[in-house]
This record gives C-alpha cells, structure tokens and sequence, in this order.
C-alpha cells in the first residue's frame, strides 16, 4: 500500500470574532488531513464558513484555537514576517474576485510572486505560464482591459508562477460562466496532475465536487460527512 504523506494538518480549529457583546462563531473544530498530491474540495452552503477555512488553511489568516501545520511545520503562531515567504514559496491562491493589481499589466501580476522571491527566472516562467493557458496576446493589457475569465487564467498564473507545492482555491469559476469555469478548471487540474501538487477547493458547484479525490462537508463552521467517490 502506498501511503502518501500528510502536507497540510489542521486541528480543532475554530474561528470566532467579537463583535460588541457577540461572539460570532464561523468555525467550530474542524480537523482535516489532506494528502499530498489530493484534490480535496470542501463544500457547503453560503456563508458556512468555507472561505474562512481555507485562508486559515492557507495561512492567509489565524485561528482562534487550533493548531495548523504546512509541509510538517506549525504555521500557527509564526510571525507575518516568517509566514508571509513560506507562504509565497508552498503555496498559490487563487479567488473568486481574481485580486489582480489594477496597475500591473497580465504578466507583471503572473511575475509578482516569483520577483518576491528574487526569482531571477520571474519573466521566463510568467511568459511561458500565460502562453500555456492562451493569453501571450494579452501579456502587455492591464486587469481592466480583460474578461472575467482572462483575469481568473492570469490569477492561476500568479498562483502556479513559483511551482507551488499546494494550490488553494476559492470559488475559482464563482463570477464566470460555465465554459469558462469549465475552462480554468480543465487548468487547475492539468497543472495539478503534472506537478503532482495539492489542490484544495473551495465550492458549492457539484459537478466541480465529483471531480474530486475526496470532498469534505462543512454546514454551519463544522464538517460534517464526508464524500469519498468510488472509482
């Protein structure tokens, strides 16, 4: 039996803010394994508790209990300062409202994250990203001159730029229509199987669930059953 090894570990995760006198509970212990090289979705319904999960998961936020480690190591109490290059370096993000920068052009936003880490290939490997996903011809146009799904295909450029060892996603096909949801998951899942990285997603879309390895149900900031497809 093979046994993959574990890149991303959450436990007893929970997630309150304080609003007042309120205690606003959006995540209430969650645990999960994800394997390495798994395309795991998490489901549910709006509003429970999805996206805060997954920029917990992906270090873009803290708990407010809980422990999370990334490649075996605790993410959870490390400094913006320590976490913000681990971060850049494992892992790619991919939104829903694309959060491209309005002053770069297509490929200054695919090469940002790669001149972060002093990549010296930056250019070499966003020109080859965004000649591979279609867009060489829009290189030079900034976020406001493209579609909807151009801007999602440079925001899964930006994401892959530095060969991340896991790709979260968060309701990556949410603002286009179904041929180009359809298109930018094709992407994901091509980049996924040849790299062999991890893809964690974010949806309430069903047909984009029964793609996945395993899906994980989360209602009301608590997982609850589990969806495993058989082969």
């Amino acid at each position: 039996m093979h046994v993959h090894r574990h890149i991303l570990q959450a436990e007893g995760i929970s997630k309150f803010y304080q609003i007042g006198s309120r205690r606003i509970q959006v995540l209430d212990d969650v645990a999960l394994t994800v394997a390495d090289g798994e395309f795991l979705v998490i489901e549910g319904a709006s509003g429970s508790g999805k996206s805060t999960l997954l920029s917990l998961l992906s270090g873009l936020d803290k708990p407010s209990a809980g422990r999370i480690r990334l490649q075996g190591r605790d993410i959870t109490d490390i400094s913006e300062d320590d976490l913000a290059p681990i971060r850049n370096a494992a892992t790619g993000f991919v939104f829903q409202a694309f959060h491209l920068v309005p002053a770069l052009t297509a490929l200054e936003n695919v090469m940002f994250p790669a001149e972060l880490r002093g990549d010296r290939e930056a250019a070499a490997k966003a020109e080859a990203l965004v000649r591979r996903v279609g867009l060489a011809d829009r290189a030079d146009s900034f976020p406001h001159q493209l579609s909807g799904g151009e801007k999602q295909r440079i925001s899964l450029c930006r994401a892959l730029v530095n060969d991340p060892a896991i790709l979260f996603a968060d309701e990556p096909t949410g603002n286009l229509d179904s041929r180009n949801g359809e298109a930018v998951l094709d992407l994901m899942l091509e980049f996924q199987k040849e790299r062999r990285a991890t893809l964690v997603l974010v949806t309430h879309n069903r047909s984009i669930a029964d793609q996945a390895d395993r899906v994980l149900v989360l209602t009301d900031g608590r997982l609850g059953g589990e969806r495993v497809d058989a082969p």
